[in-house]
């Protein structure tokens, strides 16, 4: 029996089948990728493995061995709970072995000491590796490195952060030919191409990388906390409050801990607020957690999770990847997933361990909700996970790598080309491109030659690059990551006691004496100083919740798919689901006033009003691809009759309005839905250009054109949006060939409208039979695109009484 074995059964468990191909693999040094379901035991089948291996290398000599496996993962509270799970065996097996954390958490003087001598065992992140690669004896501490393991793969693939990682391995592998690299997921729809990826470009990947799909009894419950009275029509958010009480009684009938997820830092805030309001006894028995609250604060509740001291847990992504909590019996999932990849990942978190149940039910804010639960659940089941994909060759990030390899110890370029082009993001990246981006890390392009701060890197007698300046150095390694967002400002009580974090657009918007909720307490905001907010707790007893980026997500393909499915069973009667039997009564109201819209068709609803001339389209595409869709369809059609179109858009579908009366023969005979011109087409329906310098000011920021600031110093959103507006005009002028302004109207193109699956969804209205009704009162499914309207326009009471006349108008 081996060590690793005999571990295993001083603890009652058994190795799995999937856990052994893992070790075997391992043993012949391949790498390779491990998908199997959240809570199968696939940390251990990694490191169990690789640990055998360092104990075969090094023994059992009383030393600490050098760097010899780097742990990646995407998340500071997973690389806690990750370190906890990797000491436990090695404490027993090898108790000479180290193990150290690096992540934006860790204090200076760890890493300091660190850098003096890297523990055993790194766990870390994608822009902490980096960082590592800038040292200028980055070859000599990082040529032993045996494996690098990837976690949450699925988390990191389809960001340019994965892109990093990427060209990291790449380096990591002219290290070390040999280096073993790993990833582990749960929720990957495309494996092989998924593979591929990780293992990086090689003619034939069976020969050192090997796909382990993890085949375990674990068991998985998903369902859905049906509403008393959903009603027959709903919109965003209509049920949330309602839903409070039956929350409540979940968690108080629950045994163990409950996690309450909602996909925004906003809600998340609401609804511990909520929570607290029905329950005030539970003061101190429920927390919340998201990735703006303080690094005490967030390790104080995830402490709680794991002693199960805590009755519940109100959290965002940050608490849904990978995270060991096994008090969590339960989780709760505000509103619809919107993918069934983020609800697979977070039924995991509980019954994590092998043999348990992992249960998660959905709370639906809107009767539409109820559909998506129900679709998510029967994709899920039959394990039909959304696809993740690499970008293609982002040359900022490019920049940025080059600079930092040429302060870890300098490249030669011919080298550097075919390292860069051993990664699968730039597989396809062309000498002309590599040229470009090394010319503009030399000399900042035809537009910045005259300016020395842009001189980043510069050969040697040798033709090594390196960076030639101190100042230059310090920045860049400072600046290193691509995780780009709003401006934060740090948020202090009065005596100068840390809260936390928020962006600084919403602080921004506050004059003193305004109250705002934040990290569950309802503040009173004071001033800004040093780029710090100072408040107090409030006497008050209202305040507004703030608001972040990137607060709407969209349905997959997926998912939308599924929910036209279930239509198509509900235009035939057939209600068996306790979700559609509970959305009948929107249901039918649906197709009593119009049409139930299916996989086959497309509802088209035409309706006029004070307002004006009102055209629904119900593709359920996702909000991405029916914001292109609108803005496009509503160009055209004014193309040739001039008119002036107001959007909205949701998931489900878009309303366009006009002032005057349009003809909708071209989106009845479908030739408005034609492929040709597509791009040149969108680009004109849009403020291109303005997209495309909003995206400019991420690419700038991630290939070193603006500078952030120092710590203690950082710079104000205002100004950096200032500096990335001021390269965009200068390079748009005088360098219109700039590679980095390609790449943001490409990323626009990508990104934000998702041109892509616009051009799948367009090829697929075309083959679908077209439902038209002209409406006589607002559907169910056309009301919420007006509601999505109001919002713009209305406050909350005016919103709610204007909706209750319309309602009873419905109604008479």
């Amino acid at each position: 029996m081996t060590p690793i074995e005999a571990w295993l059964k001083s603890r009652g468990w058994q190795a799995f089948d999937f856990q052994r191909e893992v070790w075997t693999a391992m043993a012949q040094g391949k790498s390779g990728l491990l998908h199997a379901t959240t809570g199968s035991g696939k940390t251990y089948a990694v490191w169990l493995g690789l640990l055998a291996l360092l104990l075969e290398k090094y023994g059992t000599s009383k030393t600490a061995p050098p760097l010899s496996v780097i742990w990646v993962t995407p998340m500071r509270a997973l690389a806690a709970d990750t370190g906890r799970a990797l000491q436990e065996p090695m404490r027993d097996l090898a108790p000479h072995f180290t193990l150290g954390l690096r992540t934006g958490d860790t204090a200076s003087s760890e890493r300091a000491k660190q850098d003096r001598r890297y523990p055993t065992v790194l766990v870390t992140t994608p822009e902490s590796l980096s960082r590592m690669l800038s040292r200028e004896n980055a070859r000599d501490t990082l040529s032993g490195v045996v494996a690098l393991v990837c976690d949450e793969w699925h988390e990191l693939i389809a960001s340019k952060r994965g892109v990093q990682l990427q060209l990291a391995l790449a380096r990591l592998r002219v290290f070390n030919p040999s280096l073993m690299t790993w990833g582990l997921s749960a929720t990957l729809g495309n494996l092989e191409r998924s593979e591929a990826v990780l293992c990086a470009r090689q003619p034939d990947l069976t020969h050192i990388c090997t796909l382990v799909r993890g085949q375990t009894d674990k068991k998985l419950q998903i369902d859905t906390l049906i509403p008393p009275d959903p009603g027959r029509y709903s919109w965003a958010g209509h049920l949330g409050a309602r839903m409070q009480q039956p929350v409540v009684d979940e968690i108080a009938a629950s045994s163990g801990t409950t996690l309450v997820f909602t996909n925004v830092r906003s809600q998340a805030e609401i609804w511990y607020q909520l929570l607290l309001a029905a329950k005030p006894e539970w003061a101190g028995e429920i927390a919340l957690h998201h990735g703006s609250l303080d690094k005490e604060v967030r390790a104080w509740v995830e402490a709680g999770l794991k002693a199960g001291s805590l009755r519940a847990v109100v959290a965002t992504s940050s608490l849904d990847l990978g995270v060991d909590f096994l008090p969590v019996q339960r989780v709760l999932q505000i509103g619809s997933p919107k993918g069934v990849a983020r609800l697979l990942q977070r039924a995991g978190r509980s019954g994590h361990a092998p043999g348990r149940t992992s249960r998660v039910t959905v709370v639906p804010t809107n009767t539409m909700e109820l559909m998506e639960a129900a679709a998510a659940r029967q994709a899920a089941l039959a394990g039909q996970v959304e696809p993740r994909e690499s970008p293609e060759k982002p040359l900022d990030v490019l920049v940025q790598h080059l600079v930092t390899v040429a302060l870890g110890g300098g490249f030669e370029p011919g080298a550097m080309f075919q390292e860069v082009t051993s990664s699968w993001a730039y597989r396809n990246l062309t000498q002309a491109e590599f040229d470009w981006a090394l010319a503009f890390c030399e000399r900042g392009g035809q537009s910045l030659t005259a300016y020395t701060d842009y001189h980043r890197i510069q050969p040697d007698a040798q033709g090594i690059y390196r960076v030639p300046d101190r100042g230059i150095a310090k920045r860049h390694r400072l600046s290193i990551g691509t995780i780009v967002s709003d401006a934060s400002i740090a948020v202090k009580f009065m005596n100068g006691n840390r809260i936390g974090v928020m962006e600084e657009s919403f602080i921004a918007r506050l004059r003193k004496g305004d109250c705002f909720f934040f990290a569950g307490r309802l503040l009173e905001f004071i001033r800004v100083q040093d780029m710090a907010a100072y408040v107090k707790k409030a006497t008050k007893d209202k305040g507004t919740v703030p608001s972040w980026g990137g607060s709407k997500m969209a349905i997959s393909a997926e998912l939308g798919q599924a929910i036209l499915a279930l239509m198509q069973r509900a235009a035939s009667e057939d209600f068996l689901e306790p979700e559609l039997q509970a959305a009948r009564p929107m249901l039918q109201t649906q197709a009593r006033i119009s049409r139930l819209p299916t996989p086959s068709t497309l509802l088209v609803e035409q309706y006029t009003s004070k307002e004006g001339h009102h055209l629904y389209l119900h593709p359920f595409a996702g909000r991405s691809v029916h914001l292109g869709l609108a803005s496009l369809l509503a160009w055209r059609l004014a193309r040739n009759l001039p008119n002036s179109f107001s959007l909205s858009v949701n998931d489900y579908g878009f309303e366009l309005l006009a002032p005057q009366a349009f003809d909708p023969a071209p989106v009845l005979d479908q030739s408005i839905f034609s492929a040709d011109d597509l791009l040149a087409d969108v680009l004109a329906s849009l403020n291109s250009s303005e997209l495309a310098q909003r995206r400019f000011r991420e690419i700038a920021r991630v290939a070193g054109l603006v500078f952030s600031g120092y710590p203690g110093a950082p710079k104000s959103m205002k100004q950096v949006q200032a500096s990335s507006g001021l390269f965009f005009e200068v390079f748009k002028k005088y360098d219109p060939d700039n590679l980095l302004l390609t790449q943001a109207q490409t990323e626009v193109l990508s990104q934000e409208l998702d041109i892509a699956r616009l051009t799948t969804t367009l090829a697929s209205l075309k083959a679908k039979r077209i439902d038209f009704v002209q409406l006589a009162q607002p559907s169910p499914l056309s009301l919420p695109l007006m509601v999505e309207r109001f919002r713009e326009a209305l406050t909350t009471e005016q919103l709610s009484a204007r909706l209750d006349r319309m309602l009873q108008e419905m109604d008479s």
